[in-house]
């Protein structure tokens, strides 16, 4: 899912955006296509404290009454020079050999059929089910479907800590179906464990299910 790194650096700087600037990320999908930002931000390098993302994004702002726009924005290209942190992503390898070692909770932002299996996957070529030894949580449960914003620190806790099977002594990466909803799990755990690493399994299913159980 992840652009190459002068892909990434070239987009940046069409957009006139300097390494030390402060972001802040809004849309209109319900967090998802903010917290991939976000995600692909400190994958390349960006300082983590000067990245953001508006709470509830435009629904909530629109709802709210505040100002908007149609006025373009004037942009003065960049050279925005990328960093990656090669570590915030695991690997279909490192994935595989984990369903032994149990070395990090695995769990996935798809929906509860998906997981099981009991409804067929979205891209065609892929099997249905689950990576063996994860777990399900999905991604919507971690936002007030009202307002479109993450729920509090206190219910996500409850979320991350009621599968009782979870060793909760191993960092989680998370995963879904391309390694966009993954994010929104990343993001929220982040707002219950600030010390927590992001790492995503970017492969997610389209590249997990392409192989056969």
């Amino acid at each position: 899912m992840l652009p190459k790194q002068k892909t990434w650096e070239k987009i940046m700087s069409s957009l006139g955006i300097n390494n030390n600037d402060d972001i802040l990320i809004y849309d209109n999908s319900d967090l998802k296509s903010s917290c991939r930002c976000w995600f692909s931000l400190l994958y390349f390098g960006h300082n983590e404290k000067k990245i953001h993302i508006l709470n509830g994004g435009l629904k909530k702002w629109i709802f709210e009454n505040k100002p908007t726009t149609k006025d373009m924005t004037e942009i003065i290209e960049s050279n925005y020079a990328a960093n990656k942190k090669e570590n915030l992503v695991v690997s279909l390898d490192q994935i595989k050999k984990n369903i032994l070692s149990k070395s990090f909770n695995v769990i996935d932002a798809r929906s509860l059929e998906r997981f099981e299996g009991k409804v067929s996957e979205p891209r065609k070529g892929l099997r249905s089910g689950h990576i063996q030894n994860s777990f399900c949580l999905p991604f919507n449960l971690c936002i007030n479907q009202k307002t479109g914003e993450f729920k509090n620190v206190e219910k996500l806790k409850e979320l991350f800590n009621q599968n009782e099977n979870i060793e909760k002594r191993l960092d989680p990466v998370f995963t879904c179906g391309s390694g966009v909803t993954a994010a929104v799990l990343a993001y929220a755990y982040k707002m219950v464990n600030n010390d927590y690493i992001p790492k995503i399994y970017d492969g997610s299913w389209s590249e997990y299910g392409k192989y056969p159980a």
